[in-house]
C-alpha cells in the first residue's frame, strides 16, 4: 500500500503541494490527475525520493526514506534516464543486482520478449529511441518485483502494442496484490484501468472517487465534474 500524509513542499515562496493526503491499498490502481502546475510532479518526485518534503510517505507501512521501503518500490519516470555505456540487458542486470532481486533469468527473458526488446538487448543506452528507453524503464521497475509501483505518464512515447502490454501488465500487478499509482493527463489511456482517482488543483487534492461509486459516469465525466470545467 501507498500512504501520503500531510505532504507539503515549497519552492521558495511558491507552495507547490499543500497538506496533501491520500491512500492506495494493496491490489488497487490509483490514478493521480490534474492540469499542468497542479502539483502532480512534485508529489511523484517526493514519493520517489527525489525531493525533500514535509509530511509522511509510507510504502507498505514503512517510511519511504528507509532502505527497506526502497527495495520494494518501483518507479517509471516520465523522462527515462539511461546509462549511455550500458546495454539494454545490462540495465536490467544492474537493477537486478542492486536490489538483490529474486527475478529469474527466464523471467528477464520474458520481460524482454513481452516489450519487444529481445533483439535490442545489446544496444547501448545512447542508441535507444524515447519509446525503447521507456520500455527499458518499465522492465527495470518490474525486475525488482515491487510491492508498490509508481508510473509517471508511462504511455507517452509508447507504440500501440507496448501500451496494450503495459495495460495488461498493470492489471496483472493488481491481481498479484501490488499497489499501483499512475500519474497522467491522458484520461483515455487509463479509462479502463483505475480503481480510485485523485484530482489535484493548485497544490491540493480537490476530490477523489472510487470506480465502484462511479456508476455509469466515465473518467472524463468525473474529472471535469470535479474540476468544474469542460474539456478543452
Amino acid at each position: 500500500m501507498l500512504e501520503i500524509r500531510n505532504l507539503r513542499k515549497s519552492y521558495g515562496r511558491n507552495l507547490a503541494v499543500d497538506e496533501v493526503s491520500f491512500f492506495v491499498p494493496d491490489g488497487q490502481i490509483g490514478i493521480l490527475l490534474g492540469p499542468n502546475g497542479a502539483g502532480k510532479s512534485t508529489i511523484i518526485k517526493s514519493i520517489a525520493g527525489l525531493l525533500r518534503y514535509q509530511g509522511q510517505i509510507g510504502i507498505q507501512e514503512i517510511p519511504a526514506r528507509q532502505l527497506e521501503a526502497k527495495r520494494i518500490f518501483g518507479y517509471v519516470p516520465e523522462i527515462p534516464a539511461m546509462f549511455e555505456a550500458l546495454t539494454v540487458r545490462e540495465h536490467i542486470e544492474y537493477i537486478r543486482k542492486a536490489y538483490a532481486s529474486s527475478i529469474t533469468d527466464e523471467e528477464v527473458e520474458a520481460l524482454l520478449e513481452r516489450f519487444e526488446l529481445k533483439d535490442k538487448q545489446d544496444k547501448l543506452g545512447n542508441e535507444l529511441s524515447k519509446g525503447m528507453m521507456q520500455k527499458v524503464s518499465i522492465c527495470c521497475a518490474l525486475a525488482i518485483r515491487p510491492k508498490v509501483i509508481l508510473l509517471d505518464e508511462p504511455m507517452v512515447g509508447l507504440d500501440p502494442r507496448a501500451i496494450k502490454e503495459l495495460k495488461e501488465t498493470v492489471r496483472e500487478l493488481r491481481d498479484q496484490g501490488v499497489t499501483v499509482l499512475i500519474s497522467t493527463h491522458m484520461l483515455e489511456m487509463v479509462e479502463d484501468l483505475w480503481d480510485v482517482m485523485f484530482v489535484m488543483e493548485k497544490g491540493k487534492i480537490i476530490g477523489s472517487y472510487r470506480k465502484s461509486e462511479a456508476g455509469e459516469k466515465d473518467l472524463d465525466d468525473l474529472f471535469f465534474e470535479m474540476t468544474g470545467g469542460d474539456e478543452k
